[in-house]
């Protein structure tokens, strides 16, 4: 009895570091390949060995390109992997640019922290170098979604698209017979400039995200909730700052900005600054795949991007920084992780005129689930800043499926799965949606403990063939017998 295996080696239990291990008899699949990020302890584990050996993976199936799907790559080849990284075209294109920037950063916050003498490592290294992340590109290969991709006599895989950002997928193994579906990001059904996802027929397991599952979005029109602190805050003489995700919700929110102007619900004069070289890449790619991957159209995105201006140096931002004319930025990081969004906290922190606009997921540990929990201060670069601008969450426009769409994910299923395990989600998100969904579907709903095999089944029994018991523990307290 030669049995197929899962194993989640991130992303258990928590909504970073997606990478899950399937080890057939042909085959061992790692779909995802991502970085954890968020508090210390997390962001630690990049440092982990991994408990599969690099050199024995045979294929990568990467969803999309995040730096939680993706960041990782670099140094799984660093490590020996060699074997081919399948991805859809704007995939490929937006994993270059997030890779370049990932290793670019690391190597300065690592030259940072030798120079200041404030890392407990001598010397302080970067996880991986900018060679590194051009050496796994030629691994790289594009796939066309919708077809099926053999990868061994018993295995295969589909791509469909996911609607979470440009070229996100949801991936379908089937292998030996059975059919293992990995959701990857889920996006809405209205996204602004996405399709709506697309589905899979049928599967007999799920491996399925739950980053909201716990919460519905709401019907608030996120087009009125910006306007109105727009205007609010600029009647004040404020800045409105939004921390934004450099690839695929800088690209949303520039369009959203561009449709209020057009309707007179902002002042059409008021700037528009997009200071994140990386989202300025990132719309210039979306532009090149506008008509085949996108709802807005080429000639159109030219249009918005006319009215923004592009800041790519880092010498701009303190001009930005310091003109005292009210405008709307548009930074990265979309979780004040780092990157430019920081300088401009800073600045607009302490002044009560301002708002910080939050739109999309704050993980754990977060400066961005800080402000949203309403802290008093900030620490940003070895200070702390006073918090006194408004700090306002606007839920609507989350590119993640909320606990009742991704329920509607699975029930587009023709047959319910055998069994469905719920990976990139915080413990209470994921155990909410376990419990709704067992109740709504009658599936047999699990939490994976991360480095923790399960047999999914044998390719000579068409029955499925759990051989490990799920039990309460401390690693997984939320199981069930």
């Amino acid at each position: 009895m030669k049995p197929i295996i899962l194993e989640s080696l991130g992303a258990a239990g928590t909504v970073t570091g997606s990478k899950h291990l399937l080890k057939t008899p042909d085959l061992t699949i790692l779909v995802d390949c991502g970085l954890f990020q968020g508090i210390k302890s997390l962001r630690e584990q990049n440092w982990a060995t991994l408990p599969v050996n690099p050199s024995s993976i045979d294929v990568i199936l990467l969803t999309h390109a995040h730096l939680d799907h993706c960041g990782y790559i670099p140094l799984l080849v660093k490590k020996g992997f060699r074997g081919k990284i399948f991805m859809s075209a704007p995939t490929a294109e937006l994993t270059k640019l997030i890779l370049l920037d990932s290793a670019k950063l690391q190597e300065e916050e690592a030259e940072h922290a030798n120079r200041q003498g404030y890392t407990r490592h001598h010397p302080a290294r970067a996880l991986y170098n900018i060679n590194d992340a051009n050496l796994s590109f030629r691994y790289f290969e594009i796939v066309q979604e919708d077809t099926s991709i053999k990868l061994s006599d018993n295995c295969s895989v589909i791509f469909k698209l996911a609607g979470h950002i440009l070229g996100a997928c949801s991936v379908m193994v089937s292998c030996y017979g059975k059919n293992i579906l990995f959701s990857g990001d889920i996006g809405r059904l209205h996204s602004q400039i996405l399709p709506a996802p697309d589905y899979f027929a049928q599967a007999d397991f799920v491996v399925m995200e739950s980053t909201y599952g716990d919460r519905l979005h709401g019907d608030a029109d996120p087009y009125q909730e910006i306007a109105e602190q727009i205007n609010r805050t600029l009647h004040q003489g404020g800045n409105v700052v939004i921390p934004s995700f450099a690839v695929g919700r800088a690209q949303e929110l520039l369009y959203i900005l561009y449709i209020l102007k057009q309707r007179g619900m902002i002042a059409h004069d008021i700037p528009i600054i997009l200071d994140t070289p990386m989202g300025a890449s990132a719309s210039e790619i979306s532009i090149r795949f506008a008509d085949h991957y996108l709802t807005v159209p080429k000639e159109v995105w030219k249009d918005i991007l006319k009215g923004v201006k592009v800041n790519k140096e880092y010498a701009g931002t303190a001009n930005i920084v310091n003109n005292r004319q009210s405008k709307i930025v548009v930074a990265a990081s979309g979780m004040l992780t780092g990157g430019r969004v920081l300088e401009y906290l800073k600045h607009d922190l302490g002044n009560k005129k301002n708002t910080i606009l939050i739109i999309g997921f704050q993980a754990e540990g977060t400066r961005g689930r800080a402000l949203l929990n309403g802290v008093h201060e900030l620490k940003i670069h070895g200070r702390y800043y006073p918090v006194k601008a408004k700090a306002i969450e606007i839920s609507g426009l989350s590119a993640h499926a909320d606990q009742q769409e991704l329920i509607n994910w699975v029930k587009k299923l023709h047959k319910m799965p055998q069994r469905i395990f719920l990976v990139h989600g915080e413990p209470c998100a994921i155990e909410a949606l376990r419990v709704k969904l067992k109740d709504e579907t009658q599936c047999d709903v699990h939490i994976p403990v991360q480095n923790r095999p399960i047999t999914l089944y044998t390719f000579e029994d068409d029955r499925s063939s759990p051989t490990e018991t799920i039990i309460p523990n401390s690693d997984n307290p939320f199981a069930k017998y």
